[in-house]
């Protein structure tokens, strides 16, 4: 598959002082720094939600909730072949996975930008398939699941699974008032 990466890949990292405390000093901000790609990629391993932004083909954007997983190097999320994310990427495969707190001044919001590409190669997809259920538990797995049977819907093609390799991702952190704000190139 394409998009695939070496997971052990580092992308290049830089502060961005215009958006951090770096250009505006409070206390305890003199020595922000830009956040490392590894602590970026754990969190975005531990979070639940993500926000999908695909275009809509007049050229709108499509925003929606989803889960993801991060699996060798690679975000993926799934949804119905017929729903707009979908309809969307067929026309555009650019977008944006976000995800993040809602806090002013506590926690690290994400944002993952790159090409959604869908996932044919069945060992693949075993693989994320495995990566999900590990992640989500028994959301996935227990009959009584919010996402009971997704894995096998993605196996039947009744949810087509999407790859997102990052080409370019920015982290926005918020630590009692100190900001950060890091790009990360791929």
């Amino acid at each position: 598959m394409s998009v695939q990466r070496p997971a052990a890949e580092q992308p290049t990292t830089e502060l961005d002082a215009r958006y951090s405390s770096a250009l505006h000093p409070r206390p305890g901000a003199a020595d922000v720094t830009a956040t490392e790609w590894d602590e970026a990629r754990r969190r975005t391993e531990a979070a639940e939600i993500f926000w999908a932004v695909t275009m809509r083909p007049g050229g709108g954007p499509h925003v929606t909730p989803v889960i993801a997983a991060w699996h060798d190097g690679v975000l993926y999320f799934s949804t119905g072949p017929g729903e707009q994310k979908a309809r969307n990427l067929a026309h555009d495969a650019h977008c944006a996975l976000i995800t993040g707190g809602n806090s002013l001044t506590e926690g690290f919001d994400l944002v993952v930008e790159g090409e959604a590409e869908p996932v044919g190669d069945p060992a693949v997809l075993e693989g994320v398939i495995a990566a999900y259920e590990a992640k989500y538990g028994s959301h996935i797995t227990s009959a009584e699941g919010t996402f009971h049977g997704i894995g096998d819907a993605m196996r039947r093609g009744d949810a087509v699974l999407f790859a997102v390799a990052p080409v370019t991702a920015y982290g926005f952190g918020r630590d009692d008032g100190v900001y950060s704000h890091t790009r990360w190139g791929f």
